[in-house]
């Protein structure tokens, strides 16, 4: 049977989204999985409360190279891994996800409420 992780985000706005992401079958402990992805978002938002406005594109361009990054730094053979990591990042992108009742629509913001 494949595990998966139950995730909730929520925005900077409030508004939240349920996550059902799948897990490797290799996957050692989801506990630390949900607590390094915790951690990674947490820092994210951080940085961007104190940068200021940043663009979508710009974060996720980041996030994409730190995960290059990420994945140069193991061990092994980059054509094993190269594939594994596309692998994960596509059964991450194609995740199931619901936003939760009560999310603003994209242009709205939390003061209209």
């Amino acid at each position: 049977m494949a595990k998966h992780l139950p995730y909730r985000a929520t925005t900077s706005s409030g508004n939240m989204f349920d996550f059902e992401f799948p897990l490797h079958e290799e996957t050692v402990s989801p506990v630390t999985v949900s607590n390094l992805l915790g951690a990674v978002l947490a820092a994210l938002d951080r940085e961007i409360s104190l940068i200021g406005q940043v663009g979508n594109g710009d974060v996720l361009q980041a996030m994409t190279m730190a995960l290059a990054v990420r994945t140069r730094m193991l061990p092994g053979n980059t054509a094993q891994l190269d594939p594994l990591v596309s692998a994960l990042l596509q059964a991450a992108l194609a995740a199931p996800v619901t936003p939760a009742e009560g999310n603003l629509p994209p242009d709205g913001t939390r003061d209209m409420h």
